[in-house]
């Protein structure tokens, strides 16, 4: 039962942790362990000379009608930086479209010089937020769309001191008597800008016509595991209160095989990357209907589009929504919209993760300091499990307590291993021994392990979030490694707490396997070896008076 003991402990925190390395390698760019590499991506398709794709035509909607696909014959436009206290964001004249965007407040992963990138218009990346207007049937004229080349209205781009807001405000040509408006509203400290289209109608007939709000991406995807799924979930994503959050595969579209919500009158549509989102919100009580389509190669879209109320002649009418473009600030993200908080990915430990960040979140609003909230995070855990804890460490205890009579009661029958099982049967029986009972702290911490895991990785809050000195960013590696050094030695002292094999082969065991993985722990993030660490030293002090209250200590 020993050896079933070790097996099972050692095996539980063995699978654990290589299923967190290889979660770590995928987040880091490196493949999985546990799949084929990943395809050769190939670059976007070849845009015009204003950056929209080639082949940009959607799926039906209303009939016969589609959204606007670019042609040859297209006049030359401009591009268009405004700056605020959170972005750098840059549009292209031809459609007034969102076509780069900067967060300087965030630094790019594989280069701490450069900001992220969230939208963005190259050879290797393409990523755009579009909108225009379709005719309601087929055959009607062409109305101002994202590949019209509209004109920039007077008004500044810098969000200046004092000043709240900034708008940017684009007019379409006259075109068959209709004309579109569209202004960004950008509020100071906000991610979410205030889009405002109106529709100008001209003639002197009612207009019918239909508003698209979309959003273009390549679609390049992190690696997966089978154990831990994919780093981070990468591609678009659609809500519905009938459907509720779905997101859907860059395959899928590709095969014309995505299953989705097609129409509803609420629901929002977004782009979801690792800490970030680009999303388009609409109020409810609007009919929409939602598509995606593959644009070109490696290049795919989404789309939300509204059909408008008729415009009388000479009348204008507006439509407001929003375009959120920023971090996954999961409280922020709630109050916006339904369900918009899910684009924030958790993966299959979802069930926890989400709990355990609401806990961090609340200990993080009274102590102001993520890292100590992790440290808060690890007292509570440890007072929730205390009498469970202790019922395992006192099962331990015992065992090094019987361990002298088990080694020479195997020492007295290694010539016969049955009758060595069926004695060392009897002496647990007669000490009242659980050789199982030490494992249950290691099932009942893996679980919050691995969770917190997830919300280190997923949590746009811990990144670049200070602990104390040397730790400037609880979501990458202590760059001195005193922390897993720290925690190393915790888990060796752990070790020598703990009842000694009886097997010499696995008491070398009991000693090597904790400076293997201590050397995974160099790479984790100092979040989660700081929860590792701290656990460490609270289930020693429960284990050392334990073992106290026995007379066990040495």
């Amino acid at each position: 039962m020993t050896d079933t003991r070790r097996a099972v402990l050692w095996g539980v925190f063995s699978v654990s942790l290589v299923m967190l390395w290889d979660g770590w390698s995928k987040h880091n760019g490196q493949p999985s362990m546990f799949a084929p590499p990943p395809p050769a991506v190939t670059a976007p398709a070849q845009t015009t000379t204003a950056g929209v794709p080639a082949a940009a035509a959607a799926s039906a909607v209303a009939g016969a009608a589609v959204l606007p696909a670019a042609t040859p014959a297209v006049p030359a436009s401009e591009k268009v930086e405004i700056t605020t206290d959170l972005v750098r964001a840059t549009f292209d004249t031809r459609g007034g479209s969102l076509v780069r965007m900067a967060l300087p407040r965030y630094k790019d992963e594989h280069d701490a010089s450069k900001p992220v990138m969230l939208f963005d218009q190259t050879a290797e990346r393409v990523y755009q937020a579009d909108s225009g207007l379709i005719p309601r049937l087929a055959g009607e004229a062409a109305l101002p769309n994202h590949l019209t080349v509209m004109n920039l209205l007077p008004g500044p781009r810098t969000l200046a001191e004092g000043q709240n807001s900034l708008t940017l405000t684009f007019e379409s040509p006259d075109q068959g008597g209709v004309k579109l408006r569209k202004s960004y509203t950008f509020q100071r400290g906000d991610y979410a800008i205030k889009v405002r289209h109106e529709v100008v109608n001209g003639t002197a007939a009612p207009l019918s016509a239909q508003l698209y709000l979309q959003l273009s991406r390549d679609g390049f995807v992190p690696s997966t595991s089978v154990f831990m799924g994919p780093a981070a979930f990468t591609g678009p994503a659609v809500y519905t209160e009938q459907s509720k959050f779905q997101k859907i595969e860059y395959a899928d579209i590709e095969k014309g095989k995505a299953e989705h919500a097609k129409s509803a009158d609420n629901g929002w549509i977004a782009m979801v990357q690792h800490h970030f989102v680009g999303a388009w919100l609409v109020g409810d009580q609007l009919e929409r209907s939602f598509q995606t389509k593959r644009e070109g190669t490696n290049l795919y879209s989404m789309a939300m589009t509204l059909p408008l109320a008729p415009v009388a002649a000479g009348a204008t009418q507006a439509i407001e929504s929003t375009l959120y473009a920023g971090p996954q600030e999961e409280k922020k993200l709630e109050k916006l919209a339904p369900g918009l908080e899910l684009v924030k990915d958790y993966g299959w430990v979802t069930i926890l993760a989400k709990p355990l960040f609401w806990l961090l979140d609340k200990l993080h609003g009274m102590i102001g300091n993520w890292g100590w909230s992790i440290v808060g995070l690890v007292v509570l855990l440890k007072i929730a499990f205390y009498w469970l804890n202790a019922s395992a460490y006192r099962s331990m205890g015992k065992m090094k307590a019987v361990n002298p009579k088990v080694m020479e009661m195997r020492e007295r029958y290694k010539a016969d291993p049955q009758k060595m099982q069926q004695e060392m049967m009897r002496i647990y029986r007669e000490e009242k021994v659980n050789p199982l009972g030490g494992c249950l702290p290691i099932f009942i911490q893996m679980p919050f392990f691995i969770a917190l895991y997830s919300v280190l990785l997923a949590s746009v809050e811990m990144r670049g979030a200070p602990w104390i000195g040397w730790i400037t960013d609880l979501s990458v590696q202590d760059p001195y490694y005193i922390l897993p050094a720290l925690m190393t030695i915790s888990t060796l002292f752990q070790t020598w707490l703990n009842p000694t094999p009886p097997d010499p082969m696995q008491a070398k065991l009991m000693w090597i396997m904790p400076l293997v993985f201590s050397v995974m722990f160099l790479f984790f993030p100092a979040g989660l070896v700081l929860y590792w660490f701290v656990n460490n030293l609270l289930a020693i002090a429960q284990q050392w008076m334990i073992n106290r209250q026995l007379g066990l200590n040495r």
